[in-house]
């Protein structure tokens, strides 16, 4: 497995570059009003709009400040409990989101050996988006679970459920 290291906050995350789609320079968020201070708004990527949210104050930081080394980090990751169907309503493939995470910095990418030893992730409730805890180059990282980054009552009004399709 392959990570992606960043910086929030001064502290250093990782995050599963399986997820990664692009790393881009930070990109001004449209606004979108009665959403948690976290979320900064919307771009659109690729023909597609794409929630952003500030990884800083999600994490419990001060919002990421904007500066020449802020990234914006486009994520792929599948929707909980959340399936495509098509027009017969059979069940698909599950549902793939793009989420746009605004960070202070994308430090590098390194293989999982690289890690001396990871901890397994304890159950915290209110912190579910906290993944293993591992030693990378002496230090702490937070492995970072995209997929629970956001509250599932906010997963639902972002991603709107997909299009129906026609099945062949």
């Amino acid at each position: 497995m392959q990570l992606l290291t960043l910086t929030v906050g001064g502290q250093t995350y990782a995050l599963e570059a399986r997820n990664v789609v692009e790393v881009l320079p930070l990109i001004p968020p449209r606004p979108v009003p009665l959403v948690p201070d976290y979320v900064l708004g919307v771009i659109t990527y690729r023909g597609m709009l794409v929630p952003v949210i500030d990884l800083g104050l999600r994490l419990g930081h001060r919002s990421v400040e904007t500066r020449l080394s802020t990234r914006l980090i486009i994520v792929e990751f599948v929707v909980p409990h959340r399936r495509e169907q098509s027009l017969d309503g059979e069940a698909s493939a599950p549902h793939k989101a793009h989420l746009g995470l605004a960070a202070e910095n994308v430090i590098s990418t390194c293989p999982s050996e690289d890690t001396d030893t990871a901890f397994p992730a304890k159950e915290l409730d209110p912190v579910p988006f906290f993944g293993r805890l591992l030693r990378l180059r002496g230090a702490a990282v937070h492995l970072l679970v995209v997929e629970h980054l956001l509250p599932p009552e906010l997963l639902d009004g972002l991603f709107l459920a997909p299009a129906l399709r026609r099945s062949p």
